[in-house]
């Protein structure tokens, strides 16, 4: 579902409903921490704006490369960025992009040339995954803290949560670029609890993430419950989701193993 179906089909009298999936969460729960890229967003649906900005790259420039090498060299210099990370350093994603315009041009461009097209063509793209935006729709109305826990740059991060129109829905965000780690660092979660709280207590708080030792392995070594959403299994992994995310609401309520 596109950002703009998500606007369209929220239904402003469906609070009750709302309050009503969310109930008896917040008497087991003091707070849910969210990822953002793999749980709330499709990763496909990145992946697809990369590939149409690039084509748009080529042929705005009139660049004399095959549109399929361009989207090779984007991708392996973006990859190269984030190998180049120091351990758990946070690395700008947005310097990688900046590295695979430069490698697909030629030359180096101002980020005000190439940045407004960039994130113009990936809002055309942009897609929750499935139950997303209602779960948190549904979490917003309870008592527990909502937060995001996320690696992401913080620009990039906020325009994704305003593009499906849940920003305001979550209480803190702990964001990569903020801490100066990554997950799985204990900086990240560290930085989460204390947002949540000073009577957060960690076995009363769940971490949703699509990767096993960032996410999964991060949040159990710190005593969280935790919930895959597209990450392999393991000891770290106390529930998983294969496909609609609303089904975090029947664990939250204890009503699924």
């Amino acid at each position: 579902m596109t950002a703009d179906d998500e606007r369209a089909d929220r239904d402003d009298g469906s609070g009750t409903e709302r309050a009503d999936a969310g109930a008896g969460i917040a008497e087991r729960w003091d707070a849910i921490f969210w990822d953002v890229g793999g749980v709330i967003l499709d990763v496909e649906s990145v992946q697809a704006g990369h590939r149409r900005f690039v084509d748009r790259l080529v042929d705005e420039r009139d660049l004399d490369v095959d549109p399929d090498e361009a989207l090779d060299t984007w991708r392996t210099t973006v990859g190269e960025h984030f190998r180049e990370r120091e351990g758990t350093v946070f690395t700008p994603a947005r310097e990688g992009y900046a590295k695979a315009v430069e490698a697909i041009v030629g030359e180096p461009l101002p980020e005000e040339t190439w940045r407004p097209p960039f994130r113009e063509t990936i809002a055309e793209t942009l897609e929750t995954n499935p139950g997303a935006v209602e779960a948190i729709d549904a979490l917003a109305e309870t008592d527990v803290h909502l937060g995001v826990l996320s690696d992401a740059d913080r620009d990039e991060l906020l325009f994704i949560l305003e593009a499906f129109g849940v920003r305001e829905r979550f209480d803190s965000l702990t964001i990569s670029e903020d801490v100066g780690r990554t997950k799985p660092d204990p900086a990240m979660f560290e930085a989460a609890l204390q947002a949540a709280g000073p009577d957060a207590d960690p076995e009363r708080c769940v971490m949703i993430g699509d990767r096993y030792r960032h996410d999964m392995a991060g949040a159990s070594e710190f005593g969280m419950t935790t919930v895959a959403h597209g990450a392999e299994d393991g000891e770290a992994v106390d529930h998983c989701i294969e496909d609609d995310l609303t089904e975090l609401l029947e664990i939250l309520r204890g009503a699924r193993d």
